[in-house]
């Protein structure tokens, strides 16, 4: 690549609305300052970032760092996992913290609210997945299957079918209701390190089922499931049929994925790659984001966009 372009703000003093005024050195141009946010661009490369400060920041809830996150869809209530050992439900107001999901051995790698946001679902290196309510902490189910830790979940529309991915190469399907696996939807032989579950375009051809499917598989019929592969694929399976749809092969290893539609599909790899891709073709990316050469961790839909986090 390029030389990397170095440059320095350098504070001149404060508007009496509070708001810094701020200078850029050569090559590097300030734009809009607010108390919360500066925008910053290099015209030469035709670059811009808005850097944001947090508005809130909870630094009581966990000791060390921060591995796994999620707010219910009302937005009352967050659920965090931490290398501390710890996995809290707290209230995303002020950070208060209401419960304590203790159960796992080790440590607890993934947690996500239901759509109910009353249920959380979460996944450790324990190779257990469970359940839980948010109301009174206790562990409601436990599937047990994997042979290694599992890195990531995914909840089938309203949540009475689960999906799982582990260090053990496969994916699972599971019935809540019945706390029993439903299926190996993926064995790929490579640890899956991030799974995403969405509505196929219909002009894609999923595959047929070789068996007729349990009638405790709720809502399969018609999805996709995504794995984001250390083995630098990125995998497209109907859920339903078990068959593969796409293989698609990135830069380094695949840390995690997600839908933008049912056309468009996100993956992030451990080179800092950001690839959008069409599931109808995947032969060529869309395009391939590219702003530091820091792991790409986690990625999530928002609005017309994404947000992305990566490990810098």
């Amino acid at each position: 690549g390029k030389p990397t372009l170095y440059g320095s703000l350098t504070r001149r003093g404060l508007s009496n609305e509070g708001v810094p005024d701020i200078a850029a050195s050569e090559g590097f141009v300030v734009g809009e300052v607010t108390k919360k946010s500066i925008l910053i661009s290099c015209p030469h490369e035709n670059v811009s970032t808005k850097f944001l400060a947090p508005y809130t920041t909870f630094s009581r809830i966990h000791q060390k760092s921060i591995t796994c996150l999620d707010i219910s869809s009302g937005g009352g209530l967050g659920v965090s996992t931490s290398t501390d050992g710890t996995m809290k439900i707290w209230q995303a107001a002020n950070g208060e913290i209401r419960r304590l999901l203790e159960g796992h051995v080790y440590d607890v790698n993934c947690c996500r609210f239901f759509p109910s946001g009353l249920v959380v679902l979460s996944g450790g290196m324990d190779a257990q997945l469970k359940i839980w309510s948010a109301e009174d902490a206790s562990c409601v189910v436990t599937f047990k299957g994997h042979k290694g830790g599992i890195l990531d979940t995914a909840i089938v529309e309203r949540g009475r079918n689960v999906l799982s991915c582990s260090r053990d190469g496969t994916a699972r399907l599971w019935d809540c209701g019945k706390s029993a696996c439903l299926g190996v939807i993926a064995d790929c032989g490579s640890p899956v390190n991030g799974i995403a579950v969405g509505t196929a375009d219909n002009s894609l051809n999923l595959g047929t089922p070789e068996k007729v499917p349990s009638e405790r598989e709720v809502g399969t019929e018609g999805k996709i499931l995504l794995l984001a592969r250390e083995d630098k694929k990125l995998q497209g399976v109907g859920l339903q049929s078990r068959q593969p749809v796409f293989l698609f092969v990135g830069s380094d290893a695949f840390n995690c994925c997600t839908f933008l539609s049912s056309t468009y599909i996100l993956a992030g790899t451990q080179d800092g790659n950001i690839y959008q891709l069409d599931v109808r073709n995947t032969n060529t990316p869309i395009q391939v984001i590219h702003r530091s050469g820091a792991p790409v961790l986690s990625l999530l839909p928002y609005r017309d966009g994404f947000i992305a986090s990566q490990g810098n």
